[in-house]
């Protein structure tokens, strides 16, 4: 329940006008619940309106999304696009091809973009997008010809200095280069209205790696300074096998880490000798194929169907990679139990709040999504950078960027959560770091929406 009459009456209408969309309000709530003692302190929010413009998209896109099959078959789908938050730049966010893709899914990934992005320190605000479409057994022909119809609508509404989309998931390079050749033809301008675009047409180094790196990144960085710790020497499970989940294995290996199993829809795989990191990357980004393929390769390996019993394997390091609301209360107790002392989130909302309260109860290191996995989005912009200057920057050179704008992420929540009188809980940190800056860009630009 929210002490403060201000929160409770905000919920309270923003769960009036979304009944039913249970992802939004969950990432709703949790925002300000931890808001709590920043609000009591600035009673110019409440006079302006600010928590009431925030928990609001400035615009909600859906569109009509039809396309051709390889057997001439017409089908249909939904595309989505939330411009949540202008505030602080154009809005920033990737597209996700999914079935479970719904609006109120796309309004909580937008609405936790805004915090996200100004996490980061770049001058990007807050968007997300997507389909309901399933890109999983459809040709390249046919995933060509729904990009094409799905950005001839998103066209319209979306440029450079305007609204940024990238990949999420089912939006990897391949689909991002259909949409970008679709907008081209469309709009006759070259552009960096897309990030996450394959080097040879204003891609950036270390893009595919940016959410498991950056999320390694920050990872470390919270084990140093919170626990005088690090990878070296640690058991991690990971959940995912796309490149978040691949990317992060490969960081936390060379920190020093061993992950010992991932995941995919079907189920997962535990290696307790170390994933071999190459027979993942040749399944699943060579042929596209199920985890299960793993213990082919791999025969000491056991594969087991089904994707929650993954957290029953004890370790010492969690890095939920696969999608929202993974992690239930009685996982969670598992985590614990089997001796974890660190969950950091590299897929959006991971774990459900029960599930955030067993961490926090018995002491766990909880880095939440938007501070965790802000990596992604931070080599998403500075590919914009690299495109607004026509130029490109070395591996190294975006590597190191990235692991500073990780590192400068955690001390800010970890700063924010000391201001707070909540020390050390990032998820109250990375909460009111993101939502200041936000606020006062919209205190300072008046109320133009």
């Amino acid at each position: 329940m929210f002490k403060n009459d201000y929160l409770a009456r905000v919920y309270d209408e923003v769960s009036g006008r979304s009944a039913g969309e249970t992802e939004f309000l969950q990432a709703v709530r949790e925002v300000l619940e931890s808001l709590e003692a920043y609000v009591e302190k600035h009673p110019e929010l409440e006079q302006q309106g600010i928590l009431e413009r925030m928990v609001e998209p400035e615009r909600f896109i859906q569109f009509r999304v039809s396309w051709v099959d390889d057997a001439g078959k017409v089908h249909v789908n939904r595309g989505y696009r939330v411009q949540f938050n202008s505030a602080i730049g154009p809005y920033k966010g990737g597209l996700r091809l999914h079935p479970s893709v719904t609006a109120s899914v796309i309004k909580f990934l937008g609405f936790e973009q805004v915090f996200k992005n100004s996490l980061t320190g770049l001058p990007m605000g807050g968007g997300k997008g997507g389909s309901d479409f399933d890109p999983k057994g459809r040709s390249d022909a046919e995933i060509m010809r729904f990009c094409q119809s799905f950005m001839t609508e998103l066209s319209k509404h979306i440029g450079q200095f305007t609204d940024v989309p990238a990949g999420d998931i089912g939006v990897g390079a391949r689909e991002i280069g259909y949409m970008f050749g679709q907008y081209k033809r469309l709009r006759n301008e070259v552009t960096g209205v897309l990030t996450g675009k394959g080097l040879s047409y204003g891609g950036s180094l270390v893009r595919p790696e940016a959410t498991g790196y950056g999320l390694c990144y920050f990872t470390e960085e919270a084990l140093n300074c919170m626990k005088n710790d690090s990878f070296k020497g640690k058991t991690v499970v990971i959940s995912g096998s796309g490149n978040v989940a691949i990317y992060a294995t490969e960081k936390a290996t060379q920190l020093g880490g061993k992950v010992v199993a991932l995941s995919d829809s079907t189920g997962y795989v535990y290696d307790k000798n170390g994933i071999d990191l190459d027979v993942v990357k040749e399944i699943k980004l060579a042929r596209r194929a199920r985890i299960s393929e793993y213990v082919k390769a791999v025969p000491a390996a056991e594969y087991h169907e089904g994707c929650s019993g993954i957290w029953s394997i004890p370790c010492d390091i969690a890095l939920p990679c696969a999608t929202q609301n993974e992690i239930d209360e009685a996982s969670a107790k598992l985590l614990a139990a089997n001796g974890c002392k660190v969950v950091c989130e590299g897929a959006n909302m991971p774990s459900t709040p029960e599930a955030i309260n067993v961490y926090l109860e018995n002491g766990m290191l909880y880095g939440p999504a938007k501070a965790a996995n802000a990596g992604g989005v931070a080599t998403s912009g500075l590919e914009m950078s690299q495109n607004s200057l026509r130029l490109s920057w070395t591996f190294e050179e975006v590597d190191e960027r990235l692991q500073n704008i990780m590192k400068n992420i955690f001390h800010n929540a970890y700063d924010a959560s000391k201001a707070c009188g909540a020390e050390g809980n990032l998820m109250v940190g990375a909460n009111v770091a993101g939502f200041i800056k936000v606020a006062d860009a919209m205190l300072a630009e008046g109320i133009a929406y």
